[in-house]
């Protein structure tokens, strides 16, 4: 399988810049895998604009990035109609976001009308300038990074916007063992020269095509709509995942099996995917913070309750073909 192969050549260029993190890596090789956005939410200094970088070049699709600060406009992201006095006439002039992956470094450091800019190209894949609509490249991900830790002069992602990340990662810190090798091995410099491109636009709209014809049963559908339904029945959540959510899931889960050479979907492709994709898009009631809970830990909890479809048979229901070679 091609998402298959691709995935493992992508894990590798990035493993060439990127120490450790083997799980994180392959979360966000799902994400794009499957035309999604990521947010990472993480420390200055622990990977997320290298890793950003990186997978850019191990996707050999066009990047920008911009930094996003508080005097950021919303022209500035899009675009904006400016008028040539050589010619006399107007020219709209696309801003950055026309790309294949577009890095929102410190996304909640730009005010709330600017960080709307990305709404309309995150979920329509096209943008508004001046009235003209203009379709984005495709593929086109946005890769956005905040630090979770100050406070000053940042504004809170609005829930309409979180909602629209696919998933949200932190990275965390590197192990003992990691450190020394990256130590090692990077030194005082990163080597991207090092990174080849592993993927082409081409390729990821073939892999998308492929990923569609992986099989997921009608138990499964109803095994991830319960996890769903029970983020909005849940005593310690004010707010449960939405729809998209559900969807988020559906693709997902299809790219987590199309990633492990299957043409069908199991209970273990779901819930890999329940914290990283629903965390972000729930929010926890007022006892629940002030008991500590978080909304990992709710998850993960709701993933222990949850039955699950039993038989092997019910997850691929005689019709897909099984483990391909």
């Amino acid at each position: 399988m091609k998402t298959a192969e691709c995935a493992r050549a992508l894990s590798r260029e990035i493993g060439k810049i990127i120490v450790g993190k083997r799980d994180i890596v392959d979360l966000v090789i799902t994400a794009v895998l499957s035309g999604g956005h990521v947010l990472l939410d993480d420390l200055p200094g622990s990977g997320k604009t290298t890793l950003v970088r990186t997978l850019a070049l191990a996707l050999g699709c066009e990047y920008k990035r911009i930094q996003f600060t508080p005097d950021l406009l919303p022209s500035d992201v899009l675009g904006m109609t400016v008028f040539n006095q050589k010619t006399g006439d107007f020219e709209r002039k696309v801003g950055p976001i026309r790309t294949n992956l577009l890095l929102a470094d410190e996304i909640n450091r730009a005010i709330p009308r600017t960080q709307s800019a990305l709404l309309e190209a995150m979920e329509e894949r096209q943008i508004t300038i001046d009235g003209e609509t203009y379709p984005q490249p495709d593929p086109f991900f946005v890769m956005a990074t905040q630090n979770p830790v100050e406070k000053e002069s940042t504004f809170p992602l609005p829930a309409a916007q979180m909602d629209r990340f696919f998933m949200k990662l932190s990275m965390g810190y590197p192990s003992r063992e990691e450190e020394v090798q990256m130590l090692s091995e990077l030194g005082d410099e990163t080597p991207y020269q090092k990174v080849e491109a592993a993927a082409s636009p081409g390729l990821l709209q073939e892999i998308r095509g492929e990923i569609r014809e992986i099989y997921l049963s009608e138990e499964m559908k109803g095994y991830i709509v319960e996890l769903v339904h029970r983020t909005r029945e849940h005593s310690m959540l004010k707010t449960g995942a939405s729809p998209r959510a559900s969807r988020s899931l559906f693709q997902g889960s299809k790219t987590c099996a199309a990633m492990a050479g299957r043409d069908y979907v199991t209970p273990e492709d779901v819930q890999k995917l329940i914290v990283p994709v629903l965390s972000h898009r729930v929010v926890l009631t007022g006892d629940a913070r002030y008991s500590g809970r978080s909304p990992e830990e709710l998850l993960r909890e709701m993933i222990r309750d949850t039955p699950v479809p039993p038989a092997k048979e019910a997850w691929f229901d005689g019709k897909a073909k099984g483990i391909r070679e």
